[in-house]
């Protein structure tokens, strides 16, 4: 099963403006990278995968329709997972794919 182009175009659309943006398709999904920094991900296997600051991982599991990712079985820090269901609207959308985008702004420079 491949991404869902839908969803990647409408994640293209927001992102249009976003400096240092870089597309590459990984692990059978497309990673969105700003400033060499994978800040979101269309999943192969349906909806997103958002990074965000582990210390509001807990809360934002807790508050709104995103999960812990996970791969291999393990819980990967830092990283919330969404299905489709969660991002009908663009508002929803966008608030997921803002708050990616922030936190890999807010990394130091890659060297």
């Amino acid at each position: 099963m491949g991404f869902d182009d839908e969803l990647a175009r409408r994640v293209r659309e927001l992102l249009a403006d976003t400096p240092a943006l870089t597309e590459k398709k990984m692990f059978g999904g497309l990673a969105f990278l700003v400033d060499r920094y994978m800040a979101l991900a269309i999943s192969g296997q349906g909806g997103l995968m958002v990074r965000v600051d582990t210390d509001a991982s807990q809360e934002l599991v807790d508050t709104t329709a995103a999960r812990f990712a996970e791969m291999r079985g393990r819980q990967m820090q830092g990283w919330l997972r969404l299905d489709s269901e969660a991002l009908q609207t663009d508002s929803e959308l966008a608030n997921w794919v803002n708050r990616g985008v922030k936190f890999a702004q807010a990394l130091p420079p890659k060297t």
